[in-house]
């Protein structure tokens, strides 16, 4: 009998651990029957706002509405430019188009996150605002960027979607901008059971402006002093998040001794580039991606034999479609382009098994040495 396949995500796994507390919470908020902005939403907001140490966290339909709605709460639309990495999913630069303005790429660094040393080269009259990219589980250089944002007094602001719980300097996102967006798309190391984002941030003005846009311009029914949107957080994916919450930082830590155990194992085995942590963060792997050669090849064969590995980004951002009026051509931003066609994501999750890391070890070694 073949082995059973090896996910590169079980949320089968997670369901498990939270089934009968998500029962419970799926029960109180049927018997109230208020679905949209319950007090559980509420309630999510504020244990996440303390979770990552701001004072505001407000809750929206997914995390591209996210990225839209914190750049137009900022007034950041038409005639703008935002910068973000080239080395990013096309949501980042979906929501700064939704919000009106120009996504700018900057060149990726060794971690894969947006290169501080190519920011400045990016910047022009029009640019407004710099949004690096939490990257695979760790935090960009944001000291570095504040630095280079503070000089040309452009706004900060955080795409943190793949790094709930992760850490730099001691602060968490929405920490170190004036604002960060999340997704909680269900394989995020917090996801709910569908779609859902938040912007988390230490403005009062900023949250307040938040809560109007996602709701249609209003903060009390049937007044619209602007217009808004209906991007609202469910309040049935608020009692998900809620049982997630809780058990987010044990989660972390899970993912952490996996990223572990894979350094140790994968360190004799030629031909690959382990993950690296930039000095400073608290990493939360929310994905662990190495480098290999002929990387099409080895994943085909890791998938032959039941591994779930994936490609966190096959293609890099100004190389899609929707981004070809942005006018930027296949060597503009090297190193992003280099990744694409290297990195490649391994199965990493709370729940993952030593043993089956053993097996996606040998697989990976079986499939370098062919």
């Amino acid at each position: 009998m073949s082995e059973a396949p090896i996910p590169l995500v079980d949320l089968a796994a997670q369901h498990e651990e939270i089934a009968a507390e998500v029962d419970r919470g799926f029960a109180r908020v049927m018997a109230a029957s208020a679905y949209i902005l319950g007090p559980e939403v509420a309630e999510f907001e504020r244990d996440f706002a303390a979770h990552c140490g701001v004072a505001h966290c407000v809750g929206v339909g997914n995390g591209t509405d996210a990225i839209e709605l914190m750049l137009r709460a900022a007034d950041i639309g038409p005639g703008d430019e935002v910068l973000v990495p080239a080395n990013t999913f096309i949501a980042t630069a979906l929501g700064v188009q939704r919000a009106g303005a120009r996504p700018v790429p900057v060149d990726c660094d060794g971690w894969f996150l947006m290169d501080p040393r190519r920011i400045e080269e990016r910047i022009s009259p029009r640019a407004r605002a710099l949004l690096p990219v939490h990257l695979f589980g760790q935090m960009a250089d944001m000291a570095a960027i504040g630095e280079i944002a503070a000089r040309h007094g452009l706004w900060v602001f955080e795409d943190a979607a793949q790094a709930q719980g992760a850490r730099r300097g001691g602060r968490g996102c929405g920490g170190h901008g004036a604002a960060a967006a999340t997704s909680f798309y269900p394989g995020k190391n917090l996801g709910a059971y569908g779609d859902g984002g938040a912007v988390l941030t230490a403005s009062a003005e900023l949250a307040s402006r938040l809560r109007r846009l996602r709701n249609w311009g209003s903060e009390r029914k049937y007044h619209h002093p602007e217009t808004g949107f209906n991007s609202r957080l469910d309040t049935l994916q608020a009692v998900v998040l809620a049982a997630k919450l809780r058990r987010l930082d044990a989660w972390n830590e899970a993912r952490r001794r996996a990223a572990a155990r894979y350094d140790e194992r994968l360190a004799a085995i030629d031909g690959i580039e382990l993950p690296k942590t930039l000095p400073g963060n608290e990493h939360v792997y929310h994905l662990y991606v190495v480098r290999v050669p002929r990387r099409d090849e080895v994943l085909a064969r890791l998938a032959a034999a039941g591994i779930g590995a994936g490609v966190h980004y096959p293609t890099p951002l100004h190389l899609h479609g929707a981004m070809e009026s942005l006018g930027y051509r296949r060597g503009d931003f090297p190193e992003a382009e280099r990744a694409a066609s290297e990195i490649l994501s391994l199965p990493l999750h709370p729940h993952l098994t030593a043993a089956e890391q053993e097996r996606v070890a040998s697989c990976l070694a079986r499939a370098l040495a062919s």
